[in-house]
């Protein structure tokens, strides 16, 4: 981290900053790099936080996963200060859409006392009634927005989530300890497939359509220094039906018991606060067809999912695809 790019790229945000050296603090690589680190000023600038955090995909691994990374640079540059939700603050965000190349540089939230959570850290039907809340405001900034449109970074592209992984590795975690807890009418891996094939055309079919987080599960929210579940990670981000966020986030935030006990409650608030928004929401039936199309997503994300603790993945595949059986959600799709 070159301190005279640091000051170039962060001066529009930081009027007379100076960056005299970085320190690393903490690097986490796994697909993305993430380093926390501090910095060392020529002089104090108000404001300026105490550490800061860098976003990329440098490793070989991360290097076949770039084109994500540019959606989510591009959302932290072009929406996340407008966006009315909790979310990092990105003090500099650039993407290369022709390289893939992407880095994002974010206000570190550490210090501030937050917690980053993964697909095993406890969450309540109260704290998903503030998290489907948020999702609620972030689906009523983009309902139907014509500029929203007009992004081509934003293009709905579930159908690109069967181009390099399918039926193979929804195969390997239905057959093994990873599915075990899949009920055997859901865990039928070609079925999987080809319903989200369906669905990856169905939504081009919608008409009603909003700015959608799209891989919104646990593990991608952090709780702020006041508890408060805070968004992240938004490599999926994309314009389409917003049940796809919905269904997915209570069926894989919830314990089986905890969904089937407040799924329904906690639906009527996300309706509710769309109402709050001016947003008014499909009627009750079509709406609650496309929260189990939003199961039906979270559990194919999760069913071709690899490069993660098998135990998140087991517990995950274990939530969505109960919710998957509860709802029939093979006959949510054409």
């Amino acid at each position: 981290m070159d301190p005279d790019w640091l000051t170039a790229v962060l001066a529009p945000v930081f009027p007379g900053l100076a960056i005299q050296s970085a320190t690393a603090l903490d690097e986490v690589s796994r697909v993305s790099t993430n380093i926390r680190f501090a910095v060392e000023l020529e002089r104090p600038i108000d404001g300026f936080p105490s550490s800061l955090c860098l976003k990329g995909y440098y490793t070989e691994n991360g290097r076949l996963y770039r084109p994500v990374g540019v959606t989510e640079a591009l959302f932290y540059r072009d929406l996340s200060g407008s966006v009315p939700i909790r979310t990092l603050r990105c003090l500099y965000a650039e993407a290369d859409q022709k390289s893939s190349n992407s880095v994002v540089i974010t206000e570190d939230v550490v210090p501030l006392g937050a917690t980053f959570l993964d697909g095993l850290s406890p969450f309540s039907p109260d704290q998903v009634a503030e998290s489907v809340s948020q999702l609620a405001r972030l689906h009523a900034f983009g309902w139907n927005r014509t500029d929203l449109d007009e992004l081509p970074w934003l293009s709905p592209r579930l159908d690109s989530y069967l181009v390099f992984r399918g039926l193979k590795e929804v195969l390997f975690n239905f057959d093994g300890p990873i599915g075990s807890g899949v009920p055997r009418e859901v865990a039928d891996g070609n079925r999987l497939v080809e319903a989200y094939r369906s669905l990856s055309e169905q939504i081009h079919e919608d008409r009603v359509w909003t700015l959608v987080h799209g891989d919104p599960h646990v593990g991608n929210l952090y709780l702020d220094g006041t508890r408060q579940p805070c968004l992240l990670d938004w490599q999926l981000a994309q314009r389409a039906p917003s049940y796809l966020d919905v269904g997915y986030h209570i069926a894989s935030s919830l314990t089986v018991e905890d969904r089937r006990r407040s799924e329904g409650d906690l639906f009527a608030l996300y309706r509710e606060t769309l109402l709050a928004q001016g947003v008014e929401p499909p009627e009750w039936a079509v709406s609650w067809t496309g929260y189990g199309r939003g199961v039906l997503h979270g559990l194919y994300l999760w069913a071709i999912t690899l490069a993660v603790d098998p135990a998140i993945t087991a517990e995950l595949l274990t939530r969505l695809g109960t919710a998957a059986a509860d709802h029939n959600v093979y006959q949510s799709v054409p």
